[in-house]
């Protein structure tokens, strides 16, 4: 019914999109997730990255990546989940990644804002993980919320990382975009970007090339312009793609065909998976 009132931005039958970053395991997505699934695939939205927070969540991806050709996995302890993040609890996360759908170790980072696990915890998990990630060789997942100095700190200091990485939902400027390039981080670009507000976003689109950027839709958060407010999904990336066509003045087309090539390159992907 929305999706009349708002039709979605249409890729060629040359472009596809990779979702990086969504949580497909979550309550919001039970009831219909076949239909989220296909809907995407539909609308061009090929392959989907699903992201552990935690043992049960990287489970759970590993899970639907084994039930759908069309979605690979991510491991790791989000900032929030630190304290349970035992040295049993990373063993059992590395014996995961031997699965052949993992891609990436994270979603991991730190978050000043929220502050569910006491900052000298997330600290030192963050650490430990990159860490185990680099032994893993796994690209790694961060997040990052207003704890831009001790991430790259950290980056820094237990880097380099050579399966690379990406600042996932970034919310960051343009001088630290600047700085995770520079290390071999891609810039991953969230709804947050079809937001009027969202000034300095802008400026590092615009500012970045696209060889440097992925999307996401942090789903089922974050949801783009114009369901801001409602439950994120796959297809509605659509948007985020469009309104960086519009920054960065190319095609959706173009901008479909880079960030899947750099998700692609980052990841190891596949170059091609079945549609169904």
């Amino acid at each position: 019914m929305q999706q009349q009132t708002f039709p979605l931005p249409k890729l060629s039958d040359q472009a596809d999109l990779i979702d990086t970053h969504c949580h497909l395991d979550m309550g919001a997505y039970q009831p219909d997730l076949e239909d989220i699934i296909q809907s995407a695939l539909q609308h061009g939205i090929k392959r989907i990255v699903t992201i552990g927070i935690d043992y049960p969540s990287s489970k759970e991806a590993v899970d639907l990546s084994d039930h759908y050709p069309n979605i690979f996995a991510t491991i790791g302890f989000h900032p929030h989940a630190a304290h349970q993040a035992t040295s049993s609890a990373l063993k059992m996360l590395a014996d995961l990644a031997s699965h052949r759908s993992v891609v990436g170790y994270g979603e991991i980072g730190l978050d000043y804002v929220k502050n569910y696990a006491p900052r000298d915890v997330q600290l030192k998990i963050f650490s430990e993980q990159l860490h185990l990630a680099k032994d893993l060789g796994l690209p790694v997942v961060i997040h990052d919320r207003e704890a831009h100095d001790d991430v790259c700190h950290l980056i820094q200091s237990i880097g380099p990382f050579p399966q690379g990485g990406v600042m996932h939902c970034f919310s960051g400027d343009r001088q630290l975009a600047e700085e995770m390039i520079d290390m071999g981080f891609y810039i991953s670009i969230p709804g947050v970007a079809t937001f009027t507000n969202a000034h300095t976003l802008h400026e590092v689109i615009r500012a970045t090339d696209l060889r440097h950027l992925l999307l996401e839709t942090d789903g089922p958060y974050l949801a783009p312009v114009p369901f801001r407010g409602k439950r994120n999904e796959p297809k509605l990336m659509l948007y985020t793609a469009q309104k960086v066509a519009e920054l960065k003045q190319v095609s959706l087309d173009e901008v479909a065909q880079m960030t899947t090539a750099n998700a692609v390159r980052l990841f190891q992907l596949p170059e091609n998976t079945h549609d169904s």
